[in-house]
């Protein structure tokens, strides 16, 4: 992994990249008025424009799925880079040298020499082994792709390779090209015998190189096809440097682009599956590499979905029809709430994976097979009640117990009362005991989910954005817009005014943020202090909203100036301090002023002096909007 960016080589790059120059590589922009511009959103289909970028600020926005950001964000969402690679990306279009905390002024760190090294290897590997594929000791391999609907074309497709039966006949050809022994153990290319001496780690086996998202291989799964080799059917990579099982998906290379603009991903469960997808039309489709799908490999995915509390996509498991399809099934259930969207399991009726599907029926039966696709949560209902005999009492009530928390987690709260009432009928039971089993299973502790293991509960929905439908929302909003589009015209008055002029939640989490942030008046005006806003957002809403406020026009013809705050910041007092009187004189009508004589003035007091604060503030905000 790359080292850290030093902050201020970070700001320079925002600073000097024109986030509409590298957006228009990809978008067509034209003008939206108010200096803005306005394109298709590259991140959701849509007909009418709702992508806004805004080249003062250097910043984007859309109104239709949530996507914002600087230059820096656009380009991780649109070809799916790490924060550094996006970084070290833009500061070579603006010609900026970086630097890195770890090794001072020098941008070739250690592991990163390391990484490429490790890469390289893997790409001299990779034409070895594609090389051997041709050969004659290779007939097994280039027959099992044949029985399995693979030409030859495909095999190239997919890099596959053929190990050939020597011991030490990669790691003679790559010591010949410079590697290192320890670079070829380091890699997993090669491994040390018993004797001391250095051999391939693969031998005698069908070979399916593994990508990142770069493109990049990083490991290799192999295939065994003989009888007498006595390893495991599949031998994939050690861990390594660059390759960690459980943040890797085959496939993802040539399936990440299709994902992010179909909003949909297939898990399917090995390689073969993998290119029959493709092959059939089913090109979102990807696999673990030995593992279990897990927490990382959801994190991969909800970066390609973009899965957010904006846009949610779909997530279509296929597994085998047997008890062991069933239970990793049941283990992506418990897996469900990690997700925004909607998850999905597509199962076979003949119990056959893709590969087999295609082979038996063809292309179209692998894309009905997806087509089929059932909700995650239905299956895994149907699985418990399965379990229990619904003709006595004593097996509805206990499957009612058991299938009850399955709906209460739901993370879609509008549909558990649909699944209230199938669940009753299904069980053959009143809603009312059924709604209440669910109900009492939302408030109880954490609960084991249908495969024995705790499951979290929902993780809790980022809270509303606010309708801009009234004029205490539109003086707020407003105000916001000011603070993060014009620091430093509102820095001063901005901070002056507390959190209680606020009224709707996600405006006050962004006020906080701002003042998290520092501060509007220790800030500058661009993408730099949009970000630090942003990065300050806790609330997912709030994060959402500073996006948006960032490329809101401001309610003014012309340029801001300080008049005009001025005004909108009165206005926004104003609002918050005719509340506080209304509060206070139903306080003060409530108080005896013979019994409670001190009290009472006191109270009529704060209230002479917040009517005349008003009349001051009214008179400030004349002209308003």
């Amino acid at each position: 992994m790359a080292g850290r960016i030093r902050d201020e080589d970070i700001t320079l790059v925002r600073e000097r990249t024109s986030i509409a120059d590298v957006i228009s590589e990809t978008v067509t922009l034209k003008s939206a008025g108010g200096g803005n511009l306005k394109g298709l959103c590259p991140f959701h289909d849509e007909k009418t424009p709702s992508f806004t970028v805004s080249p003062a600020r250097n910043v984007y926005f859309c109104h239709g799925c949530g996507a914002g950001g600087d230059a820096i964000k656009f380009l991780m969402d649109a070809e799916h880079l790490s924060f550094l690679e996006s970084v070290e990306r833009l500061a070579g279009r603006a010609g900026i040298q970086l630097r890195y905390i770890e090794a001072g002024p020098a941008p070739v760190r250690q592991q990163q020499g390391q990484k490429q090294r490790l890469v390289a290897a893997h790409a001299a590997a990779v034409e070895f082994y594609a090389g051997q594929l041709g050969t004659a000791g290779a007939r097994p391999a280039r027959e099992f792709l044949a029985q399995r609907g693979f030409d030859r074309a495909a095999a190239e497709r997919y890099g596959c390779g053929f190990a050939p039966d020597g011991w030490d006949l990669l790691t003679k050809h790559l010591r010949q090209r410079g590697f290192t022994a320890q670079e070829l153990i380091t890699a997993g290319l090669a491994r040390e015998a018993r004797s001391g001496s250095l051999i391939d780690r693969f031998r005698r086996r069908l070979l399916w190189p593994i990508k990142e998202l770069t493109g990049d291989v990083i490991g290799f799964g192999a295939r065994k096809l003989f009888d007498d080799d006595d390893g495991p059917k599949y031998l994939n990579t050690p861990e390594t440097p660059i390759y960690k099982k459980s943040h890797v998906l085959y496939g993802i290379d040539q399936a990440k682009r299709e994902i992010a603009k179909q909003g949909r991903a297939v898990i399917v469960e090995g390689y073969t599956d993998v290119m029959a997808c493709h092959l059939a039309g089913v090109p979102t489709a990807v696999a673990t590499c030995g593992t279990a799908f897990g927490a990382d490999h959801i994190g991969v995915l909800r970066r390609l979905l973009l899965d957010t509390d904006a846009v949610a996509g779909e997530i279509i498991f296929t597994f085998d029809g047997d008890a062991a399809g069933q239970k990793a099934a049941l283990r992506a259930f418990e897996d469900d709430q990690r997700f925004v969207g909607r998850t999905f399991i597509a199962v076979s009726p003949d119990n056959m994976d893709p590969c087999d599907l295609r082979l038996a029926k063809g292309d179209m039966a692998v894309r009905d097979l997806v087509a089929r696709r059932e909700p995650l949560v239905d299956f895994a209902l149907r699985h418990v009640l399965n379990r229990f005999d619904l003709d006595t009492v004593d097996g509805r009530v206990e499957a009612m117990r058991q299938a009850a928390p399955l709906v209460a987690k739901l993370k879609d709260r509008e549909k558990r009362p649909e699944y209230v009432r199938k669940l009753a009928g299904d069980l053959g039971m009143e809603i009312e005991p059924v709604q209440r089993a669910v109900l009492a299973a939302g408030n109880a502790p954490t609960k084991p989910g249908p495969g024995g293991t705790a499951t979290a509960p929902a993780r809790p929905v980022a809270s509303a954005a606010p309708a801009v439908d009234n004029p205490q929302t539109m003086v707020e909003r407003e105000a916001l817009k000011l603070a993060i589009q014009e620091p430093v015209l509102a820095g001063p008055m901005f901070d002056a005014l507390g959190p209680e002029v606020y009224l709707h939640p996600v405006h006050l989490a962004v006020r906080d943020a701002i003042a998290e942030a520092g501060g509007a008046a220790s800030a500058a005006s661009g993408a730099v202090w949009i970000e630090q806003v942003r990065d300050a957002c806790a609330d997912l809403g709030a994060r959402a909203l500073v996006g948006e406020l960032a490329v809101e026009p401001l309610r003014i013809d012309g340029e801001p100036d300080p008049r005009y705050v001025s005004i909108t910041l009165a206005r926004l007092e104003w609002g918050s301090v005719t509340t506080r009187i209304r509060d206070l004189k139903s306080k003060v009508q409530r108080v005896n002023p013979v019994a409670n004589k001190d009290e009472y003035f006191a109270l009529f007091g704060e209230l002479l002096s917040l009517e005349q604060h008003a009349r001051a503030l009214r008179e400030q905000a004349a002209g308003g909007f």
